[in-house]
């Protein structure tokens, strides 16, 4: 059997090519993520940087390693998708020489070993590739993380030849995990009916596809339903889950699904005569249709529903700190500069908010069955005036009072809500060469944001010359009957620093925080996007060379070449319509729980649009192409290749 499954894997490469490929750039990003992974378990702080800088450091290589290992999930889940979906199409192909095999006195175990060879011999060209692509992939990914911030300029992943056999590991199991079902599914196929293409043989809808894809779509409904009434997070995981399982489940019931939305599409299709032509293939060709869908709907559900999901967590956010901030301006400056803004005239109030350079050690339990812990911080440190900050944030304590927000004293800010932090044991801070003990004497609730302030101190805590020096927000409050906007302008001319409103001030820090979610979703949307552009051009392709003897019939009817061509670019649109129009149910489902929090609900139009014009873009060019080269040679050559 593995001589027989190097001839056909070499005789008809054209139709494992795709799969080769998937596998090659499967195993190249999980290598290369590996590699770099491996390198950041070690975070290397370069020496004589101070604390603060230290910290953003680590927090960028826990980012890149979050990052990294969503990657190799990704990689690995679309990767084994994506080769099942093309062997089954691939095995579709091959039914009558399967089926041969069997009449020659092959059993059904013979059959299934041919093709778990066939996945393996895939699995080790594609480890192979994957290798050598890897080792540029890792550079590729490296200088991404750079450039996205998440670690510094000097990190440099070194190669480990302990990476070598887990490649190909990764690459041998996706590909026998990806031709599993489709090698158990042809097993139990007879011979005749392969042949005749009737009975199971003809069944598209197998029972495997029933049972998956009809219990996910049950429980991504049942989330969907569920998340009427949910908070915000509740919304978050809901969506992430919707999304996951969703894609998967109209992806299994595509060849029910892809016909009945071509029947709906028929009003349209029918207006023409090469329309009407291209909803009867649509409908005929259940198995091409739904494999060119297939990679589609995963594509918008994932990247839409979880792109949606972000966006209205951040949409959320902005709302909840112009909520929790009572002020009319914000100014961005120093230490120095905050504490003229009071003297401003038509300033009713200004609560200046100091990034300090200090550290502060805590112990932490976040259990009662854990042991106790120290941990030390740099960032997150705001030095504050308690009266100005109470009067200018909407926050109650959770225990304690800011009154007593003076002298060796600290409170943990929402950033510390839910750490565990120990308020009855002694905390020690650091700010230059001074070593104080401090008093927790107050702890403010849980906020939405992102990396928002952890402890809050006194401002006469803080020497003078680190105050006048400190990054400084100050938020300000008109008097009454006084424009803002005039307000605004006086302390422009003062020079005091950069003047926002509260809503844009919180829209750009909200922003701010969400370039890494937005880097590390560009990361993953270019990951489905390259997948499902290969899975569908693969399809597409494998379809169009057996599609021949189809359409030497239809010019041998009466048709000309480019009204062959223009078709099967009909039917090629249709099928990314349909694609995109399902995986947008998922993504709308996905986001349906937002809608119980009035106003967050965030909607990634542009990015739609963009998955639509380069869906259509990619399938209408590989259509032309395949087509074209399908009906180059004379049409009486393979008319006679049709089956009856």
């Amino acid at each position: 059997m593995l001589t027989l499954s190097l001839a056909t894997v070499r005789d008809r490469w054209q139709l494992f090519i795709g799969a080769i490929l998937t596998v090659t750039f499967g195993v190249a990003l999980v290598q290369s993520a590996l590699q770099t992974l491996m390198a950041t378990g070690e975070p290397r702080v370069p020496p004589g940087v101070s604390g603060l800088r230290a910290e953003q450091i680590r927090e960028g290589y826990a980012g890149a390693a979050t990052l990294l290992g969503m990657t190799v999930l990704l990689a690995c889940f679309l990767a084994v998708f994506i080769v099942a979906s093309t062997f089954a199409f691939t095995v579709a192909q091959r039914r009558a020489d399967l089926a041969l095999l069997r009449t020659l006195g092959a059993g059904r175990g013979h059959l299934l070993l041919l093709l778990l060879c066939e996945g393996v011999l895939l699995g080790l060209l594609g480890s192979a590739a994957g290798v050598v692509v890897g080792l540029p992939a890792t550079w590729v990914q490296s200088e991404l993380l750079i450039g996205l911030g998440m670690l510094p300029e000097s990190f440099s992943p070194a190669w480990s030849f302990s990476l070598l056999p887990i490649s190909l590991c990764v690459g041998v199991g996706i590909a026998v995990f990806g031709v599993l079902g489709a090698s158990v599914r042809a097993m139990r196929v007879r011979p005749l009916e392969a042949l005749r293409d009737v009975g199971e043989a003809a069944r598209v809808m197998t029972a495997g596809r029933w049972i998956t894809g009809g219990t996910l779509l049950a429980g991504a409904v049942a989330l969907v339903a569920a998340g009427r009434g949910a908070d915000l997070l509740g919304a978050v995981m809901i969506g992430m889950a919707v999304s996951l399982l969703g894609a998967v489940a109209l992806s299994r019931l595509s060849p029910l699904l892809v016909p009945l939305a071509g029947r709906l599409l028929g009003a349209l299709l029918r207006a023409s005569t090469l329309g009407d032509l291209a909803q009867a293939n649509l409908r005929d060709g259940v198995r091409r249709s739904a494999a060119t869908a297939a990679p589609l709907i995963v594509l918008v559900a994932l990247t839409v529903g979880l792109t949606g999901t972000l966006d209205s967590v951040a949409k959320a956010t902005g709302l909840d700190l112009r909520r929790i901030t009572r002020g009319d301006l914000v100014v961005s400056s120093t230490g120095a500069q905050a504490d003229r803004i009071a003297g401003v005239p038509g300033v009713a109030a200004a609560s200046p908010q100091l990034q300090v350079e200090m550290s502060v050690r805590v112990a932490q339990r976040e259990s009662r069955d854990d042991p106790v812990r120290h941990a030390v911080y740099h960032a997150g440190i705001v030095a504050v005036d308690a009266a100005a900050y109470r009067r200018t944030h909407a926050l109650p304590e959770r225990s304690g009072s800011l009154d007593r927000l003076r002298g060796a004293t600290i409170a943990l800010a929402p950033g510390m809500a839910n750490e565990g932090v120990r308020t009855r044991a002694p905390v020690t801070a650091r700010i230059g060469d001074r070593r104080l003990r401090l008093r927790v004497v107050a702890s403010l609730p849980e906020t939405l944001e992102n990396g928002a302030d952890r402890f809050l101190v006194p401002r006469d805590l803080i020497p003078a010359d680190v105050a006048a020096r400190a990054p400084a927000e100050t938020v300000v409050q008109v008097a009454p009957g006084v424009p803002a906007a005039e307000v605004a302008g006086r302390i422009r001319a003062a020079g005091l620093g950069e003047v926002r409103t509260v809503a844009a001030w919180a829209d750009g820090r909200v922003a701010a925080q969400q370039r890494g979610n937005d880097g590390i979703m560009t990361v993953l949307m270019g990951l489905s996007g390259l997948y499902a552009a290969l899975a569908v051009v693969n399809a597409m392709l494998i379809a169009g060379a057996e599609r021949k003897g189809e359409f030497a019939v239809a010019r041998l009817t009466g048709l000309g070449r480019g009204q062959v061509v223009a078709a099967a670019l009909i039917e090629a649109g249709a099928v990314t319509a349909i694609g995109l129009l399902l995986g947008g149910a998922v993504a709308a489902g996905a986001l349906a729980p937002f809608l119980a929090t009035p106003g967050v609900l965030a909607l990634p139009w542009g990015l739609a649009a963009a998955l639509a014009g380069g869906a259509f873009a990619v399938t209408a060019a590989t259509s032309a192409a395949g087509t074209l080269a399908a009906t180059r040679e004379p049409p009486v050559r393979y008319a006679g290749s049709v089956p009856a």
